[in-house]
């Protein structure tokens, strides 16, 4: 009897150890985002809620802040792939209009004022298929989204995802429209699109997560200089690492305010403070 005990006892252990093991290999690939998303009302909450839970693990729209706020799996999909399914619910964010279709169908008290660009993307009848939202006059969202991304890999120290996210920040930095950007604009791009283009080709050919954590340091500087002169159509934040790079520390941007250290990831993940806001 008390072997059989002892048996059960070790099996249960194993059991919970595999489990936890699981459990932290999902966690490994967990990504938070903040979205805007426009909507009015608790029904409005609800679809949107329903629409990026049929891609994210979890979501919760604010509708006072217009705020969606997603958890997902970086694995299965994207922050891209939530937003088409909230734009084909019939919502307008920050990455794609809705079609004319899905805002029509909509119930009177969900149909939000859609902004002067959102209509004009939609202006023919019975559109159907999505339009990418133009939030910012410069063109800049695609470049700001993969840096966002790059970060987010790092945090989650993994190698390979930052090389495919700085690889698409390449591509996106190539594809800029330069009519899009003002004469002003134009001049503070071109001032730091070779050092963003060296700093994303090294990180995306370099497998070393140490090494892509070092281009990254002035990568953000760059990318922060860039923002602070064309500011994305929401806030962003400037954190600081302290410990990093023996004690002289260096600096990354967010869009949410809890502090995720992409320096360290999991070994020392709220190390670091806000120093700045860009609104």
């Amino acid at each position: 009897m008390k072997n059989w005990k002892l048996k059960m006892l070790t099996l249960l252990s194993a059991i919970g150890i595999g489990s936890t093991g699981i459990v932290n290999a999902q966690n490994k690939n967990t990504v938070t985002e903040i979205y805007k998303v426009s909507g009015n009302c608790g029904t409005c909450k609800k679809t949107i809620e329903a629409a990026a839970t049929k891609k994210a693990t979890k979501a919760n729209w604010d509708e006072n802040k217009k705020e969606l706020h997603v958890s997902y799996d970086s694995k299965k999909t994207t922050g891209d792939e939530i937003l088409k399914s909230v734009a084909y619910a019939g919502y307008d964010n920050e990455k794609y209009y809705a079609p004319e279709t899905a805002y029509s169908k909509l119930p009177e008290c969900c149909q939000y004022e859609r902004s002067a660009k959102a209509l004009k993307s939609n202006a023919k009848p019975g559109k159907e298929e999505l339009s990418v939202a133009q939030n910012s006059k410069t063109g800049l969202e695609p470049v700001y989204a993969s840096y966002f991304s790059l970060k987010d890999a790092l945090i989650r120290t993994d190698a390979t995802s930052s090389a495919t996210s700085a690889k698409a920040l390449l591509a996106d930095l190539n594809a800029v429209n330069m009519n899009s950007l003002e004469k002003e604009e134009h001049n503070l791009f071109m001032k730091y699109l070779s050092s963003l283009k060296a700093d994303a080709s090294k990180i995306s050919e370099n497998k070393n997560i140490d090494r892509q954590r070092e281009y990254f340091t002035s990568l953000s500087q760059d990318m922060y200089e860039l923002m602070k002169g064309i500011k994305p159509g929401y806030p962003v934040y400037l954190d600081h690492c302290p410990m990093y790079n023996d004690g002289k520390g260096a600096n990354w941007i967010s869009k949410e305010t809890a502090i995720k250290n992409p320096y360290y990831g999991s070994q020392m993940m709220t190390c670091g403070k806000i120093i700045e806001t860009l609104k």
